[in-house]
C-alpha cells in the first residue's frame, strides 16, 4: 500500500500537468516535411533562416546580441581585440574563442553563456515564448 501512494501521486501530477498545459504535452514537432532540407543545429553550427518569419529573426538576433554582450563582459580588453581579429579573419565564434588565452573561469562562464543562448534559440524556433 505504501508504494502505491507515490505512484498514484506521480500519475495524478502528470495528469494535472497535461490538463493544465496541453500545449506542452506534444513532444514531437507539429509539422514534419520530409522534403525539407533545413537543419536546425546546436551550438555553433548554422541553420537556414530563409523559412523564419521576421519576428523569429528579430528574436534570434536579440538572443545573439545579448550573448555577445555577456561574452564581452567576461573578456579583458586585449582578449576582446583578439576575438574581433579572429572573427574578422573568418573564424566562427567558438573557434575564435578557442584561440584566446582564457582562464578556466572565463571558459566556464562563456560555455554557460553559449549554452543559455542556444537553449533560448531552440525555444524561439520551437514556438515557446521566452519570459
Amino acid at each position: 500500500m505504501a508504494t502505491k501512494f507515490p505512484q498514484v501521486l506521480v500519475f495524478a501530477t502528470i495528469l494535472a500537468l497535461i490538463f493544465c498545459f496541453p500545449q506542452m504535452t506534444v513532444a514531437a514537432p507539429a509539422i514534419y516535411n520530409a522534403n525539407h532540407t533545413t537543419i536546425i543545429a546546436q551550438g555553433s553550427k548554422t541553420f537556414s533562416e530563409t523559412d523564419l518569419t521576421p519576428q523569429f529573426r528579430q528574436q534570434i538576433q536579440g538572443v545573439r546580441q545579448r550573448r555577445n554582450l555577456e561574452i564581452k563582459k567576461v573578456l579583458s580588453a586585449s582578449q576582446q581585440t583578439q576575438l574581433i581579429k579572429n572573427l574578422r579573419g573568418g573564424d566562427r565564434l567558438l573557434p575564435a574563442l578557442d584561440k584566446l588565452q582564457l582562464s578556466s573561469d572565463q571558459r566556464e562562464m562563456i560555455k554557460a553563456i553559449v549554452k543559455i543562448s542556444d537553449l533560448k534559440t531552440k525555444a524561439i524556433l520551437s514556438g515557446y515564448p521566452l519570459h
